[in-house]
This record gives C-alpha cells, structure tokens and sequence, in this order.
C-alpha cells in the first residue's frame, strides 16, 4: 500500500493505495474539461497560489488535480455530456500551513476574477485503486477500464469521486507525454 509520502507517485498499472487527510485551496464548478468556466477555475486557483507559496517562504507551486462527479445516474459517467461534469480543482498544500495565509493570498490576489470561489478545503481519498495513464486526456477511458476490471476481481466498488493529477499540467491535453494519476476512492461490493 502507498503511504502520503506517495501522493504523486502511482504504478503504470492497477493498484491499491490509501490516503489520509489532505488540505489544500479548491474551487467547484461545473462544465466541460477546458471550457471557459473551467479555465477560470484554474485561473483563480493559481491566482492565490502564487502569493500563498511566497507568503510560506517559497514552497514549490503544486500540482493541479481534479476530483469529478456528475449527477445522471441513469448513465456511465462518460456517457454524460462534459458540460454537465461537476469537479473540485485542487491545489495540496503541505500540512501544518497557517490557514491565516491561505485568507492572505486570496486577499493578495484580487482583483483577478474568482479568487473568492478559492476556499482552504480538506478531504480524505481513503482506500483506492489508482494508476498512472500515459497519453492524452482522450484515451484515459482504457486506463479507466483497467481500473474497473481491477476493482470487480477484487470485490470493490466506487465509493467517492474520480480523483486526477494533472503530473503534466493540462495544457498539453493532447501530447502522448501527458502523465495523469487516476485514483478511485473505492470499498468492499
């Protein structure tokens, strides 16, 4: 099992992993991957960013993720439209940062749109199948079967929101470089 130590670590292949509390800044929002309201998420979020790593004595930017979720239950979640996807875009901050200088940096950010959707947020992934999917966001569906195929032999169903790790950043959605961890909060069926 993966410890925290291994956040941003996962296999090329189907794996179990277990993740404890987590904070960091987060916005919500609805709409397709890249779509306007989306970008602007993303915009936000690194507008507060920025002055929180200064403000904490030059820590590294972290790493974008996205945890996602859509409200059709009748479909497969790919199914659904992409502008219909919900999603929480994150920003992990180490632990044990003063959340005074999380309400500093929005605070520094402003006038730049959004920053007041950027809210200091925690959540628990718990016990997960995770993987690294190499290659464009488009073809993280076969990487998504594994997962599934993995879960059913092992008795474990979905049980909290996809979770992704933009290891590469989301601007190259479409290189064959793009490295994503792709973790599924799951239990026992």
């Amino acid at each position: 099992m993966n410890h925290l130590t291994d956040w941003y670590s996962a296999a090329d292949a189907p794996e179990l992993a277990e993740f404890g509390p987590v904070t960091g800044l987060g916005v919500t929002g609805r709409g397709a991957p890249g779509a306007s309201a989306h970008l602007a998420a993303i915009t936000a979020l690194y507008a507060v960013a920025g002055p929180l790593t200064s403000l904490a004595g030059g820590l590294p930017m972290p790493v974008l993720e996205g945890r996602w979720w859509v409200e059709d239950t009748t479909r497969h979640p790919l199914d659904v439209p992409r502008d219909e996807w919900h999603w929480h875009l994150f920003l992990r901050l180490p632990a044990g940062l003063d959340p005074a200088l999380a309400e500093q940096a929005r605070e520094a950010a402003r006038p730049t749109p959004g920053v007041g959707a950027v809210q200091l947020v925690t959540f628990t992934d718990g016990r997960c199948v995770q993987m690294t999917h190499h290659g464009p966001f488009a073809e993280e569906p076969k990487s998504l079967t594994l997962m599934e195929e993995f879960m059913h032999a092992h008795g474990l169903v979905p049980a909290g929101l996809h979770h992704e790790l933009y290891l590469t950043g989301v601007q190259e959605a479409d290189s064959a470089d793009v490295r994503t961890i792709l973790r599924q909060p799951v239990r026992p069926a």
